[in-house]
């Protein structure tokens, strides 16, 4: 009895011993995606998962599977599984850059992967040497995983006659194999990859029998002499069958039966379907004709995009001057003077200096980045304007602070000479700006000639220059965002409760959406901007108060812009409390009725963001989506703007004739349109962004000629992030 007593604790110990490291959890995935990090996956032309990243994706799928799938589940199509199975693709997505076509790969994995984890503990838990049933405890290593209930559940499935008479078939067939796998986890995907790198060859797959015979070699480097004889009688067939035959040669080869669907020799993944082309019938002339007329038109849209980005006229249209100035896409060869422009938050002139478009040139030691020329800064017409580019070497920031030093500029920001543009004509409804100030010729020479000890004063005084400018310095967008305040936004709140549950207030002043109150925040809305995702309504509201702080009040804008809230103005609640959002709206409308003003209304539909600017006075509503959808398809929403504005013209008491009673007019502005399912909050905001920086109470039909593009590229989406990472740091969020 003693003997059995012992002979039962040695094998729990010898079990517990035989795993030592600990449960995967891939924290460094995790923690990885806390620094912005999500890493790429790569698939093969078969569909199979490979390096880089392909064996970290599949450990991370088999991490998640085991917290969030229970270890009793034997039906992986159980519609009870589908949030669960929703929460790991999530998270998936989150942490790697991956297609949603994948999605059913990685769910097959996740189950072969479950598959694994309970073979794995019934073999080492539940069975002897013998490979008779034991009835052990749940095993400490995973009482964080399992729940006591689930484990006994577990067992009695394992217990159950039925269950162990399929289980003692499939043991007795896979025990021993004719010819072992000997590649441990790297997989047919992985190892076909390092095949054909280590070959340095030109091929994208490799036959299936040169795979299968690769994977059965072992550690000596030899071939058994039964694989061998396998893949010679595989090199014969091959010699003689066509590719088109429907069985394989390994399949002939082996000479074993075969189930649908398999695919010998090329490992999880891959299908009869993705190895062959499916077989149809050959298209008409007529439908060749239209491919290729589809083929000519995308090539001219093309052609036709490129030759407008070339020859496209940035203008200055900070204010009620505009300057009629030609950026040259094609600098000079050489060193010439020049003009520095930027862009954000509307187009203004910085500075001047001299461009070096001289081949192999380099910036400190290191290359420039894509799209700018090294340039030299003489004289900082904006000194407190934001550089591009910040320098690394010598911290400068902001225009003065390069002054006598190199940085990078955008190319299509840089307008060879130093001649001032003329200016036309003033234009109504535009922010004034900063008079710019003239420069003598013999103030450019003297400037030349002082470069040289320029470069040296700098060095001295760089650190003084940017105490004294730091705190007048503007917000001011950048052409080539980088992550900084991000980066230090999401390291400040790792030191606080925020990630664990913990909210901050933002005060809401009266003077925004015309009622008083504290907006709450927490780590859920910072996670939408660090990892791009659909923003919700807190992002937005904190990041109106953004425009509120940084470009309506000190530009005297609020007398002319207005904002709408949108938790009260949106389609829910249009459709569900009609009259509370009407009474809002014609009461924050009533308030501002003497004047003419811009209202923005950023409009949620409940998956979609949109902007209404609504100029009330003029009876005007326009309609920016970046879906390209028509206000007809939300007409419960035209029905209240247009019954508010009604409202608003009969309290003022305007008389309008019976056909112009119904007579507002809405606009649909042809704006810059997203290309995926998420940016369509971050486009939103930049409409009003663009809107009041340029300071125009009219939008144009075809957008502002200033910001007009197809869509926002990454970098002006990032602005927006960045903007709102700065502000929410200035104003202490994490404290």
């Amino acid at each position: 009895m003693a003997d059995d007593q012992h002979e039962e604790v040695s094998k729990k110990v010898s079990a517990e011993e035989e795993i030592r490291r600990g449960i995967t959890v891939m924290r460094r995935v995790v923690q990885g995606r806390s620094r912005g990090i999500i890493l790429d996956v790569y698939w093969n032309n078969q569909g199979q998962l490979i390096e880089p990243n392909g064996h970290t994706l599949t450990s991370f799928i088999g991490a998640l599977v085991r917290n969030e799938i229970p270890i009793t589940c034997d039906d992986w199509r159980n519609k009870e599984l589908n949030e669960s199975k929703e929460k790991i693709w999530s998270e998936i997505k989150r942490c790697f850059n991956i297609e949603e076509e994948r999605r059913g790969f990685c769910m097959k994995l996740a189950r072969k992967l479950l598959r694994g984890f309970q073979t794995f503990l019934s073999s080492k838990f539940l069975k002897d040497a013998d490979g008779n049933f034991v009835d052990a405890e749940l095993p400490k290593k995973y009482e964080s995983l399992i729940s006591a209930e689930e484990w006994e559940a577990f067992k009695s499935k394992r217990q159950d006659p039925v269950f162990q008479r399929i289980s003692a078939t499939n043991w007795e067939r896979a025990s021993s194999p004719a010819y072992p796998y000997r590649k441990g986890r790297v997989g047919y995907g992985r190892l076909e990859q390092s095949m054909l790198q280590k070959e340095e060859s030109s091929e994208t797959s490799l036959p299936a029998h040169v795979l299968w015979k690769e994977a059965r070699v072992g550690k000596s480097g030899v071939p058994q002499e039964e694989v061998l004889h396998v893949y010679q009688k595989c090199e014969e067939l091959s010699q003689s069958l066509s590719p088109d035959d429907t069985k394989g040669i390994l399949s002939r080869a082996l000479d074993v039966p075969e189930y649908s669907g398999r695919v010998r020799g090329k490992g999880f993944g891959v299908t009869p379907t993705s190895l062959s082309i499916k077989k149809g019938k050959a298209p008409s002339n007529q439908e060749l004709h239209a491919r290729l007329e589809a083929m000519q038109a995308e090539l001219d849209a093309l052609r036709r995009e490129r030759e407008a980005s070339a020859s496209t006229v940035y203008r200055d249209a900070s204010d009620k001057e505009s300057i009629n100035c030609t950026f040259q896409p094609n600098i000079p060869e050489g060193i010439s003077h020049c003009q520095l422009y930027l862009s954000s938050p509307y187009y203004q002139m910085v500075g001047k200096g001299k461009v070096h478009n001289v081949s192999g040139v380099l910036l400190h030691t290191r290359e420039l980045p894509a799209g700018c020329l090294k340039v030299s800064v003489d004289i900082a017409v904006e000194p407190n304007a934001a550089l591009p580019y910040p320098s690394d070497d010598s911290d400068a920031t902001t225009v003065h602070e390069a002054v006598g030093s190199f940085v990078a500029w955008p190319t299509n920001l840089i307008c060879v000479g130093y001649e001032t543009p003329t200016k036309s004509k003033s234009k109504d409804n535009a922010i004034p700006r900063h008079t710019e100030s003239t420069v003598s010729r013999k103030e450019l020479q003297e400037n030349e000639v002082s470069n040289a000890s320029a470069q040296q004063k700098k060095e001295v005084s760089n650190a003084s220059a940017r105490v004294k400018s730091s705190g007048a310095k503007k917000t001011v967008a950048r052409k080539k965002t980088t992550t900084k305040y991000r980066s230090c936004l999401r390291t400040f709140l790792e030191m606080t409760d925020i990630p664990t549950g913990g909210v901050r207030t933002l005060h809401m002043e009266v003077g925004i959406f015309g009622f008083d109150y504290d907006q709450m925040i927490g780590n859920e809305d910072f996670m939408q901007v660090f990892s791009h995702e659909e923003i919700g309504v807190n992002v937005v509201n904190t990041y109106i108060r953004f425009l509120y702080d940084k470009l309506m009040r000190p530009n005297g804008l609020d007398v002319s812009f207005g904002f709408l809230a949108p938790a009260t103005v949106n389609l829910v609640l249009i459709l569900s409390r009609p009259d509370t959002v009407t009474e809002y709206v014609l009461r924050i409308l009533m308030d501002n009725k003497d004047a003419e003003k811009l209202f923005f209304i950023p409009f949620n539909t409940g998956g979609h963001w949109l902007l209404l600017a609504i100029n009330p006075i003029r009876e005007i509503v326009y309609y920016l989506d970046s879906l390209g959808n028509d206000w007809t398809t939300y007409p419960d929403m035209k029905v209240l703007i247009d019954t508010v504005l009604q409202a608003f013209r009969a309290q003022r008491d305007i008389q309008t004739s019976r056909r112009g009673a119904n007579s507002i007019t809405w606009i649909k502005v042809a704006c810059p349109q997203q290309r995926n399912q998420i940016d369509c909050g971050y486009f939103m905001l930049r409409f009003m962004r663009d809107t009041l920086a340029l300071g125009r109470l009219k939008i144009p039909t075809d957008y502002f000629e200033e910001f007009k593009c197809a869509f926002y590229t990454k970098d002006q989406v990032d602005e927006i992030k960045e903007e709102w990472c700065q502000f929410m740091i200035e104003l202490n969020v994490y404290s």
